[in-house]
């Protein structure tokens, strides 16, 4: 199943995009990006014009490619079943989720920043999977590069939010010990666990850490720290069907 899961090497944007950046929405050129996509896409051996991406709002609608939208539609996970379609998710810190069963040949990208991932997106997605011809025993799961626990600091009512999802969540958690009322959230964690409990058995995790590497990601959390803006540029990971 061609897939990848890119960072900030190989590109044509300069400056706080520099230099794979495939975000339109960060203010980097359109010239930049297309170019930036077009050289992602060539590393899976496919056109730029078979990529789907979409206008991610940290919600959990999944959309349902037939064909390319013309506007990437408003969603944070995509599936298909259409060959020669790939699906694209953009991150700067929030989890990229590949999904495929490749017997049955559907496929998913899904973007799980904490809001999302919170109110339950990696199931969703999974469940529309099923609905689209997927067979649960089949699919694989691969998680990318995201911002990790030790990069990840959060406040009590980040922490207690999740405690009243279910006090299980505690293991995510662990507490700063120089700073009272803060603790470090393993979101990859967290997803992981979604992903096991809707029913997917392999799941892969590259473990890196796009916070702690500048040398290889985007990251916006540390664009904001030493910048004070998050206009920084989007990896994207991209998944199609062979």
């Amino acid at each position: 199943m061609p897939h990848g899961f890119f960072g900030v090497s190989g590109g044509v944007s300069t400056d706080d995009y520099a230099s794979l950046n495939c975000g339109l929405a960060q203010g980097d050129s359109p010239e930049n990006v297309a170019e930036n996509r077009q050289r992602v896409m060539a590393a899976l051996a496919a056109p730029a014009a078979d990529l789907q991406t979409m206008s991610q709002v940290h919600e959990t609608d999944v959309a349902v490619i037939r064909e390319i939208a013309e506007k990437p539609p408003k969603a944070d996970a995509l599936v298909t079943t259409s060959k020669g379609i790939a699906l694209g998710v953009l991150t700067a810190d929030c989890v990229p989720v590949l999904l495929a069963d490749a017997r049955n040949g559907v496929i998913a990208a899904v973007h799980a920043g904490w809001p999302s991932a919170f109110d339950g997106i990696v199931t969703k997605t999974i469940e529309v999977m099923r609905e689209s011809g997927a067979d649960l025993l089949q699919v694989r799961a691969a998680i990318g590069p995201c911002i990790r626990q030790d990069s990840y600091e959060i406040d009590r009512g980040y922490y207690e939010r999740f405690l009243r999802q279910s006090p299980e969540n505690e293991v995510f958690f662990r507490p700063v010990p120089e700073k009272a009322g803060h603790f470090l959230f393993d979101l990859a964690g967290y997803v992981r666990r979604q992903t096991e409990a809707a029913g997917v058995r392999e799941i892969a995790d590259c473990g890196e850490d796009t916070c702690a590497q500048p040398e290889k990601f985007f990251s916006y959390r540390r664009h904001m720290l030493s910048r004070g803006h998050g206009r920084c540029g989007r990896q994207i990971s991209v998944i199609a069907l062979g």
